[in-house]
């Protein structure tokens, strides 16, 4: 005879085994990370279709006068300001919780919409729009600005950096400095002198720091002051075209400071580990 205690705890076995099998993989499942990180895909994206419809179909279709849709324009660099805001987020939200096995990938694609193809969309309608453009140049300058991040962000899944430091121009911080060199609205020479140097720092070996406690809340509320002078640009308040064009140099200054700073540390700690060289080398000497 079949003890009923043992077939009862034979069906619930089972039904467990069931039930983990019916379970969705450890690889599918989402964690709170990658759900801000599919947050700054659909930024990215949004951006795109605001550029598209409010700046270029306009243009294309002559219901718009010459130069950049301001609303269009503002809320398009707004979203890619969310979607970085997104990106700062997820990281951090990943080492204070769980984060799945496809973190990393989703992380970086969702980087490549927001940061890669977005702004380099974006010089590519000012090259259709802006009066004194050129629209074949300006399309090899978004090339460059997209092959940029799409290298960046393979490297960065492939070279292993010291802790607390970056290879090369953040993405997110990249991609503001191609925006905001594109709203200053200067002349298109130096414009595209400025957004071609900006994708070489993405790809160059320069070190930035990655941004953590002081520096995340200090990048926090920078992005949160861009918004707003953007609304006010975008509305018309006054000052706010000021307020943009500061935001803009601001910006514009502290992606040329940045290497300045970190290439004095690199020649200062190589001067550094010479002398030590020499003294220690002088030591041995008998």
């Amino acid at each position: 005879m079949i003890d009923p205690d043992t077939q009862a705890k034979n069906w619930v076995a089972e039904a467990e085994e069931e039930n983990d099998a019916e379970e969705m993989p450890l690889s599918l499942r989402l964690s709170i990370a990658d759900t801000l990180t599919l947050g700054n895909a659909t930024c990215g994206f949004m951006a795109v279709y605001f550029t598209t419809t409010g700046i270029l179909i306009p243009h294309l279709q002559g219901s718009q006068e010459t130069g950049m849709a301001r609303h269009s324009a503002a809320t398009a660099v707004i979203l890619m300001l969310l979607a970085a805001i997104f990106d700062l987020c997820d990281g951090l939200v990943a080492r204070k919780l769980r984060s799945s096995p496809m973190g990393a990938e989703l992380d970086n694609l969702s980087d490549l919409i927001s940061f890669g193809l977005a702004p380099a969309y974006f010089v590519l309608v000012y090259g259709m729009v802006a009066n004194d453009a050129h629209q074949r140049v300006s399309a090899v300058a978004a090339i460059v600005v997209l092959l940029a991040v799409v290298l960046r962000l393979a490297r960065f899944s492939c070279v292993t950096m010291k802790d607390g430091m970056f290879q090369g121009m953040p993405s997110p911080f990249g991609a503001l400095t191609v925006v905001s060199i594109v709203l200053l609205e200067l002349l298109f020479i130096p414009t595209l002198l400025a957004i071609i140097g900006t994708a070489w720092l993405m790809v160059s070996r320069v070190e930035y720091p990655k941004p953590r406690g002081v520096l995340a809340v200090a990048m926090l509320g920078w992005i949160v002051a861009a918004m707003g002078m953007l609304a006010a640009w975008a509305f018309d308040a006054p000052g706010g075209q000021v307020m943009l064009q500061m935001g803009c140099a601001l910006q514009i200054v502290m992606a040329a400071t940045i290497p300045l700073f970190a290439t004095a540390r690199r020649v200062n700690t190589f001067r550094d580990n010479r002398r030590e060289s020499r003294e220690a080398r002088a030591a041995q000497v008998p």
